[in-house]
């Protein structure tokens, strides 16, 4: 089955729900760390991302365990992770679900 836009990005957030950050237990895609997933045409994937902090010491070990799962996905051409710290993540931009998690409601 020749696979589309919409059954790729299902899969990349999938992927991505099972990436979790070394120092919260909270997955990076729930934590918001993934602020955007971009597919083109030819199925090249595009992931912007933050860290939880700019001295984050896991943050190139989370860069490529990102590119690294999400390169297997059947149908996914290449993978490019960019990093940004704009906006720079707090966590007021946690769902209440989550903040309800870590305690912090």
């Amino acid at each position: 089955m020749k696979p589309n836009k919409e059954t790729l990005y299902s899969a990349v957030v999938n992927c991505l729900r099972n990436i979790y950050d070394p120092e919260i237990p909270v997955n990076i895609y729930d934590l918001k760390l993934i602020y955007d997933i971009t597919i083109d045409d030819e199925f090249n994937v595009k992931i912007l991302m933050t860290m939880t902090a700019p001295d984050c010491p896991e943050a190139e070990f989370m860069f490529k365990e990102v590119h690294d799962m999400i390169t297997v996905i059947e149908g996914v051409k290449t993978v490019t992770v960019e990093v940004t710290f704009d906006p720079p993540w707090t966590p007021d931009m946690l769902s209440d679900e989550v903040k309800l998690e870590l305690g912090f409601l």
